[in-house]
């Protein structure tokens, strides 16, 4: 199995349950692990057999930009859900960083995985 990775993926959104996690915007980073056959890429040497990951981030970005959830379970299950479908990736692994929520500097998350590890 081949994996396509995007680390560090910093994006602000409106997420969280108190009143002030509703008006102000956070900075949540996301790490990104896909599941991807990338022989035929290799072999090819051409971009229509790669997961394009320039496209992925980009569709994360806009949707991460533009929600609006209470929990960060729900946010990191729509984007597995997001990239499983729209990108057809059997296996996806996000961990979600919400650095800061409950104090400076502390890393608080979630880690999923949805679908089969092995293509």
């Amino acid at each position: 199995m081949d994996i396509i990775f995007l680390g560090g993926l910093e994006i602000d959104t409106i997420i969280g349950i108190y009143d002030w996690e509703r008006e102000k915007r956070q900075t949540i980073i996301l790490d990104i692990e896909m599941a991807f056959d990338s022989q035929k890429a290799a072999e090819t040497d051409d971009i229509q057999y790669a997961l394009d990951y320039k496209t992925v981030s980009d569709r994360i970005i806009a949707f991460v930009k533009d929600s609006r959830f209470f929990l960060v379970e729900r946010l990191v299950s729509e984007i597995a859900q997001i990239i499983r479908t729209e990108f057809d990736v059997p296996w996806v692994k996000i961990t979600l960083n919400k650095k800061g929520a409950i104090g400076s500097g502390i890393n608080v998350g979630i880690i999923i995985e949805r679908g089969e590890r092995t293509l």
